[in-house]
Order: C-alpha cells, then structure tokens, then sequence
C-alpha cells in the first residue's frame, strides 16, 4: 500500500477526488463554509453524530463533494486510542465497498501518537492475507492520504508509522502462514531476504553449528521433528562499534505439537503461531531497514518443531543448556523456554546494553491479561519503565508482572540443576523465572505474547504484535541530540 501525508484544509480536501473520505473531528471542530463542514454541522444539530469516538455517519455520494463516499467520524478529545477506535469503526462501514484509495482528513492537529494510531488502524483494517489461497483476493486499499491542516514536524512520525505497518505486516504474513509453509529453513528465508533492503546482516547456524555451541536444550525439542533446526542471527548496524546493541530474541516454534505431553486436538492448528515471537523481530528487523536509526539491534531466533517422534525428548529426560546448567524436561509441551534459555546464553557475547526476549510462552498469561496487554517481565526497573512507556505510547499495551524470588521454589528437583516447570499457579510467573536463570548477565526482560499475538475465532490471524511496542522502545534509546 503506498501512503501518503498533505497539508491541506477542509475545503481542499472536499474537492479530492477518491473512492472515500473520511473527516475526523473531535470536540473542537469549527465548522467552515465548505460542503463537508456543512454536512457536519447539520448532521451535529440533528443529533445524528456527536465527537465522542465510536459513533459515525456513512453518506453515499454527499453534494459539493468529490468523494464518493464519506464517512463522518468522532474522534474525541483525539488520543490515539480515540483515533484508532475512531478510523477501526469507519473501516468497517466502508470494507463491503473495496475501495482502492482512501483520503483520511484530521480536522485537528494530531499528537504523534494519534498520527500513528491512524496509520496503523488504517492498514490493520485493509489487511488481507493470501500467500496459501488458490484464488486469492488481496487488499482491495492500494493508497492512503492523510491530510491535515498543518504538517509542522509530523513527517517523521509518518514515515515511522509507515515503517512499522511494514513491520507490522511482514510479523502477520509470517506467523498467518501454515507450518507446512513456515518451516525453520523457511523462516531462516525471510530473515535473509531481509538483507536486501541494506543495513542488515544474516547468520544462519544449522544443526552441527548448534551442537558445536551446546545448546543441549535448544537441541532437545528440535529432536523430536524431520525439519532441522535454525539458528537466526540478524544484526542492524546503524551506530557506532563501540555502542552496546539491544539484543531481541524471538521463539520460533513453527509448530507446537507439545511433543510426548501432547495438546488436545481442538484448536491445534493455532500452534503455528508459536513463532510469533520470531515473527516480531523480523517484523522490527524489517522497519529498521526503513527507517535507519542510528543504534545497534541485534535478532536471535532459535527456531524448530515441537513433534513427536522416535527421537522425541521424553518427560523426566536431563539436558544440559549452553550455560552448562542441566534441566529436567518434565512437560515437554513448556519447550518454548528451553529454546530461549539457549539464545539468551548467546547473547551475552554481544555485551548488550538489554536483552528482551519476545514468546507465545504461556496459556496462564493469557489467563492472567487476556487478549489486551502483553506479560512484561524484568527485575531491572529502567527496562520495565521503559518498555511500559513504550506500550503506552504505540498502543501496543503491556503490564508488569511480578518475579519474586519464592515463585522459582516450584522450578527445583532432585535430578537436575532446575526443572522446566513448576505447578500450575502463577505458570507465567514461573516460566519467567526459568528464564531469568539464564539472563543474570545483563538488563532483561521478558514479553509472554500468547495473548497478544493472534485472535481465535471467525478473525483468526496475527495480530503482528508487539512490533510496534518494540520499535517504540528502541527509537527511544536514540541519544538526544
């Protein structure tokens, strides 16, 4: 989709000629003399509308207006949670029409926030996969303009909005595709491909390569499947040597069978969204080449299958992880966190600034937070500060949750140095824990997104979450100049 950010006013913008306006208004909007202002304000007098977000007004080809269509949309006192429940209302009255370009006009000068709020509402709503159709039907939206009374500094707050719609999208296709489509060696694929667009580095390592680091545990669940496994090392360049990188490292399970402690069989299928966390950080990977800030990022992406076979790791089995510590594998449906215990041992040659691990880890966090916020967990209070504002901002939200030591008292057995669960209270608490053992190293922090990433349902499909969380926090560690 091509975007597109103009000053004009509300006369201007009545005279465009495209399948679709939709006028944005919020509490102080003063009606001027051109037909859409008119339109408004007896539209407003009638009671047929009001500012408040959430109430909106469809006209099929208004007199004095070049649009087709317009729709008339509240937005409030215009936050960005205002302006995306506002432009998500809108779309839907206009999805049944296919239009192919769409003029957005603010009546107001948004924030950064509620610039990108509409952006993303936009390209979020047009959204359409199609990769394993037969006939597919793709985005009918082909070009958005958002024009506004004054432009002032937001042109680079539009160009990031843009960027992060391309990561945003690159996470859906990934995770959306069925594992037959999204293997390991696929996945290793895309990374590559991101190499293309400059400034970024790709390092696959295979199976030998693995073992030759000792990653017993990565190695662990990946014996269980046919597919080998890959190890994905992106790197974005974009300051000096001397800067520390934040290093991000996405689960990767292509698919979670659950191996020997195997799932129930009703919705299984959504087990391929169990590298939506990979799906993340090539997804940020992909708006870094866009946009090319001047920091360092660093993407691990221990990625396999969770299957079961001859081979497969069996419940009670002792592995022992790159950090040397050994772990007993009582379920080996919790397989995400003996993947991720290996790459955040990795990562400590990179001498990061901070970790931040991305996984669908646990169902008890989507017990505890539903489908709203992500799980956060960090013991370092500037990380969790910082991520929490960055949710805030991107409208990619989060909560903090607790890492008390006495939660790890669950994690200890007779036959290894930890186990990799414990019992079922506080299971996203206690996976945590398990991770934090092997991140004692640096500032870390842990996004459980099993919640977040994906919706069930007659919507089911990606969310591309929390891309928009984690490229937030990283332009935030920009020095000021």
């Amino acid at each position: 989709m091509n975007f597109e950010l103009k000053a004009l006013d509300l006369s201007a913008a009545s005279l465009d000629k495209c399948e679709a306006l939709l006028l944005l208004f919020g509490a102080g909007f003063k009606p001027g003399k051109d037909p859409v202002s008119a339109l408004l304000a007896e539209a407003l007098k009638a009671g047929d509308i009001d500012t408040k977000p959430g109430k909106n007004l469809f006209l099929y080809r208004p007199n004095g207006v070049a649009a087709s269509r317009l729709v008339l949309a509240g937005v409030g006192e215009g936050s960005a949670r205002d302006m995306r429940q506002a432009v998500t209302g809108a779309m839907a009255l206009l999805k049944s029409a296919k239009i192919k370009k769409l003029h957005v006009y603010v009546a107001m000068i948004p924030s950064g926030a509620g610039l990108r709020a509409i952006v993303q509402a936009v390209a979020d709503a047009s959204y359409v996969y199609t990769s394993t159709k037969s006939e597919p039907e793709g985005r009918h939206l082909q070009r958005l303009v958002v024009g506004l009374p004054a432009l002032g500094k937001l042109h680079s707050v539009f160009d990031r909005a843009v960027a992060t719609v391309a990561g945003i999208e690159l996470a859906k296709e990934w995770a959306n595709r069925p594992a037959n489509h999204a293997t390991p060696s696929l996945l290793a694929g895309a990374a590559r491909a991101l190499v293309k667009l400059g400034g970024i580095r790709c390092e696959v390592l295979g199976p030998n390569q693995v073992a030759g680091l000792g990653m017993g545990s990565f190695m662990a669940v990946a014996q269980g499947s046919d597919e080998p496994l890959r190890f994905i090392v992106l790197r974005y360049d974009g300051a000096a040597k001397s800067k520390a990188p934040t290093v991000l490292v996405g689960k990767g399970i292509t698919f979670d069978s659950g191996g020997i402690s195997i799932k129930p069989a009703p919705e299984m299928d959504e087990m391929k969204f169990d590298m939506s966390g990979a799906a993340s950080v090539l997804g940020v990977f992909r708006a870094l080449a866009e946009l090319k800030p001047a920091i360092n990022v660093v993407g691990l992406i221990p990625s396999c299958e969770n299957l079961i076979n001859g081979r497969a790791v069996k419940p009670g089995d002792v592995v022992t992880s790159m950090s040397g510590q050994t772990i007993e594998i009582l379920n080996t449906d919790a397989e995400g966190r003996l993947v991720l215990c290996d790459a955040l041992t990795y990562a400590e040659r990179f001498k990061p600034r901070a970790v931040v691990d991305i996984a669908t880890l646990t169902g008890a966090c989507v017990i505890a937070l539903g489908a709203v916020r992500s799980g956060m967990f960090s013991p370092s209070d500037e990380l969790a500060t910082a991520l929490l504002a960055a949710g805030d901002a991107s409208q990619d939200l989060c909560w903090r949750m607790p890492l008390d030591d006495e939660y790890a008292e669950g994690l200890k057995t007779n036959f290894a140095d930890v186990a990799n669960v414990a019992g079922r209270p506080g299971g996203s608490i206690t996976a945590a824990k398990f991770l934090q053992r092997f991140a004692d190293k640096f500032p870390w922090a842990h996004l459980d997104i099993a919640g977040t990433a994906w919706k069930s349902g007659a919507a089911k499909g990606a969310t591309g979450r929390p891309v928009a969380l984690l490229l937030e926090y990283l332009l935030s560690t920009i020095p000021a100049k």
